[in-house]
């Protein structure tokens, strides 16, 4: 299978105009990072009183609806429509087609961001709002499944699976507003990240093992750890769903005990020279910690929205941006070497979840923490912007379509 950064064969020719719609990588990636920029302000001048915005929701269900949904869905989209033009060598999804699939994807945030006042100054009809958010989700899979299906990569399936998953759990969100569908979002946003990191992370840190002096590079999968990880987890997302403590306490605790061990034998230490692939293997860490928090917040040691944080902001957070800094450069053809400030940007995310936690555990004053911890994630988009918006708006470097 060609890596992700590796150009797929039929691109040949540089298109000269809207390049941000000439692949999906970059209108998406450059969605997610001014969507993540402009809610974190918004949601602390709403919860603080200082503003009060017309969403669609009440703000707690709208602060953790578009802080998973309104940034994860667009990621994945920018990450998994440009992966798979490569994993099945088809035509890449551009032009007219992801433009209406971004507008999909913008009509959910207006709606859910003006729902009071949306339809000329009258409050939109949550039916609408509702159907407007869950249209997107099943595109992105069309898009990619009718690729995988005719390409016969069957081992993609599980993908689909999942997100289809995450799109139920966004339904149930949407319509209930219950916590045990957010709950078991974040737990399916976690499989999805076991998924995607435990192809590329290895297999990059691998790659830049080779090419940094070692020629057998102590990297290792072990197929049993991965035929179990995944059904834990999913095993959590029903326990989860049924509210069954005894069932979440100890599949929490074992799904974390097995990623906690696939990112030892990961040796993600002998790469901390790159910062490209410890961003990978720091965000990927986030997942046995939430997952623990999870558990210690079931038997109330802690507090119980702490792993929402660790999961929300270390793992989602740090791996969406370690991704995508790193497509970015490999599909416009730049080399893998990180601007000035990305490292940065990296850290603050890793600052950013650090004080979440401390806040939630009563260490910080609860303002100061928000607000600190909003500026260092707010920040870390900033840096991400302010270097990636030239990669992202100009032609590939070699003069190849992507």
């Amino acid at each position: 299978m060609p890596e992700l950064n590796e150009p797929i064969s039929l691109n040949k020719t540089s298109p000269q105009s809207f390049m941000l719609f000439a692949y999906p990588f970059r209108i998406f990636f450059l969605s997610v990072a001014m969507w993540a920029l402009l809610i974190v302000p918004l949601w602390l001048l709403v919860i603080t009183g200082a503003i009060n915005l017309p969403l669609a929701l009440p703000p707690l269900q709208w602060h953790r609806h578009e802080i998973l949904f309104g940034l994860l869905n667009p990621a994945i989209a920018g990450f998994l429509l440009t992966a798979v033009c490569v994993w099945t060598q088809t035509e890449r999804t551009h032009g007219n087609k992801l433009i209406a699939l971004w507008l999909v994807w913008l009509a959910g945030r207006v709606t859910m961001l003006f729902g009071e006042s949306i339809l000329f100054g009258e409050r939109a009809p949550l039916a609408a709002v509702i159907t407007v958010n869950l249209a997107f989700l099943p595109l992105v899979m069309l898009d990619a499944g009718w690729r995988i299906v005719r390409a016969r990569q069957y081992k993609q399936v599980m993908l689909l699976i999942v997100l289809g998953l995450l799109w139920a759990m966004q339904a149930a969100v949407l319509i209930t507003g219950e916590l045990r569908y957010v709950h078991a979002a974040l737990i399916l946003a976690c499989a999805l990240m076991l998924i995607i990191g435990g192809r590329i992370t290895p297999a990059f840190s691998i790659n830049w093992l080779k090419r940094n002096g070692h020629s057998n590079p102590p990297v290792a999968t072990l197929p049993l750890l991965e035929k179990i990880l995944l059904p834990l987890i999913l095993g959590l997302c029903i326990a989860t769903l049924l509210d069954a403590s005894l069932a979440i306490n100890a599949l929490a605790l074992c799904a974390a005990s097995i990623s906690l061990l696939r990112l030892f034998f990961w040796r993600g230490w002998l790469i901390r020279a790159e910062p490209l692939l410890w961003i990978l293997h720091i965000s990927l860490l986030w997942i046995p910690v939430g997952l623990l928090l999870f558990a210690l917040g079931e038997l109330q040691l802690l507090p119980q929205n702490s792993w929402q944080h660790a999961i929300g902001i270390g793992a989602m957070g740090g791996l969406i941006l370690g991704v995508m800094t790193r497509v970015s450069l490999g599909h416009t053809g730049r080399p893998l070497t990180l601007s000035a400030g990305i490292v940065s940007s990296y850290w603050l995310m890793q600052a950013a979840v650090i004080l979440r936690l401390f806040t939630a555990f009563d260490l910080l004053p609860w303002q100061t923490g928000l607000t600190a911890s909003g500026v260092c994630w707010m920040l870390a988009f900033a840096l991400f912007l302010w270097r990636y918006v030239p990669v992202l708006i100009s032609p590939r470097v070699d003069g190849l379509r992507g």
